[in-house]
């Protein structure tokens, strides 16, 4: 096991060298310093999750302290050291942003090493949510729904509408449409926003261990368990639930998460008492449920309780002029991660996204993308850098070549018209001035049908 770094600060020698001879023989790799500049002089080379301060310093006092370190390394979790009988100081210090509180002097090591411990923990699950959020934001910047066509316009309507209450939502659509986008949008949106979102994929684990992971377990519930576990909806309290693929639970598991949604309580795996809960649950599929409540696959009165409000994704293909604006993104997106300057796409390399089936939907569109960025050898993507894409609609592939302006008066048309003829948002997607599209609606003599 990896050390684990940690700042003690306390002018009083004796203590100071007491925790930090302990602590070193408990495998923690120990910064020690006499007062708080010392501490932040030593603490920009160390950086370490864990700080014991005493509040009592002369010179900068530990909440000072505290606050400064704070402000380093937000993710920091503090234990303070206060005189017998300083609750106010204590108190004061866990507003601070202290993460819990000793009496001096320290003479119960062990409940010492079981604080740091939790805290310890407690810095990990901060820091985990923060580089998924970090990931989250880099995959989908401001949490927002990208597309301006019709469909979606009224997906993001519905979400905005539905996000501020605590109803259930339930999310379907085809694999890669954006499920999670928008039961991220709904959490963003929500009065949770400041709490957590907790998401598991209920097809990523068999059921013995699904049942683990949603309502944790207690040491010795099972072999292995050598130590209590929160589950996923126990870490959800007072945020949000993301439950994906709900149409692959098990139907014991069906039962199970049917009692809780009545009851908002949960039971960790060899424990006797139950646990309240406050969660808003949002669940999304690619399956239909209907069919499955028929085949015998899944619990109707589960239906009934998951489909409180249905927000339906629109495949790629019925998103019109959104699969150019979302290629824009993605080779924006692509470019900057891979150090690439890639500019826009050739006039051919439009034509075939636009005219693909995209039966991979969202992610299919991004992962093409991403290729293309990588193959490309010129300044913009060609249809010979978008490998695997085949025309499936209305330009199939003809037998007689066609020329450049051919294409370029075509693709445009057809963005005047998915646009209803809305020159700025038309230009916006060809990635063009308006005045451009002005002289090349000129040029090719185009006219509203």
């Amino acid at each position: 096991m990896k050390p684990i770094k940690i700042l003690v600060v306390d002018d009083e020698v004796q203590q100071r060298e007491l925790l930090s001879g302990y602590l070193s023989r408990r495998k923690f790799e120990v910064t020690t310093a006499s007062g708080g500049e010392e501490a932040l002089e030593k603490y920009a080379s160390v950086f370490s999750p864990l700080a014991i301060i005493d509040m009592k310093m002369p010179g900068m006092s530990g909440i000072e302290l505290l606050g400064k370190l704070r402000e380093l390394n937000p993710f920091i979790q503090v234990l303070v050291l206060t005189a017998f009988g300083s609750v106010e100081t204590a108190v004061a210090a866990m507003r601070a942003g202290a993460y819990d509180y000793l009496t001096k002097p320290v003479e119960d090591l062990e409940e010492l090493l079981i604080k740091l411990e939790k805290a310890a923990a407690q810095n990990q699950l901060i820091v985990d949510h923060a580089v998924m959020s970090e990931r989250i934001a880099e995959a989908f910047p401001n949490s927002e729904l990208i597309g301006e066509s019709t469909a979606i316009r009224k997906v993001k309507e519905l979400v905005a509408q539905v996000a501020k209450s605590d109803a259930t939502v339930l999310v379907t659509g085809a694999s890669g449409t954006g499920k999670e986008l928008v039961a991220r949008e709904l959490h963003a949106l929500s009065g949770r926003a400041e709490k957590r979102l907790v998401a598991i994929n209920c097809a990523a684990f068999p059921e013995t261990l699904l049942e683990a992971e949603l309502f944790g377990y207690e040491k010795g519930a099972f072999t292995g368990a050598d130590k209590a576990k929160q589950g996923r909806m126990e870490l959800a309290d007072g945020g949000t639930l993301f439950l994906d693929e709900i149409g692959e639970m098990p139907l014991t598991m069906q039962v199970k998460l049917l009692r809780i949604l009545e009851d908002r309580k949960i039971q960790r795996l060899g424990a006797m008492k139950e646990i309240s809960l406050d969660f808003r649950l949002i669940a999304a599929t690619n399956r239909d449920l209907e069919l499955m409540i028929k085949e015998g696959k899944f619990r109707e009165d589960l239906f009934y309780r998951l489909n409180v409000i249905r927000v339906t994704i629109p495949p790629l293909r019925e998103r019109g002029g959104d699969i150019l604006i979302l290629a824009r993104t993605f080779l924006q997106r692509s470019s900057r991660r891979l150090g690439r300057d890639l500019t826009g796409f050739s006039p051919e390399a439009v034509s075939l996204l636009s005219n693909y089936g995209w039966p991979g939907n969202v992610r299919e569109l991004e992962n093409i993308i991403e290729r293309a960025v990588v193959v490309a050898s010129g300044r913009s993507i060609t249809a010979a850098d978008l490998t695997g894409l085949t025309p499936t609609s209305g330009e199939q592939q003809s037998a007689a070549p066609r020329t450049l302006e051919e294409v370029e008066k075509e693709h445009i048309k057809r963005m005047l018209e998915q646009t209803d003829w809305n020159v700025v948002q038309a230009a916006e997607i060809l990635g063009v001035h308006r005045n451009t599209l002005h002289n090349k609606i000129k040029e090719f003599k185009l006219e509203r049908s």
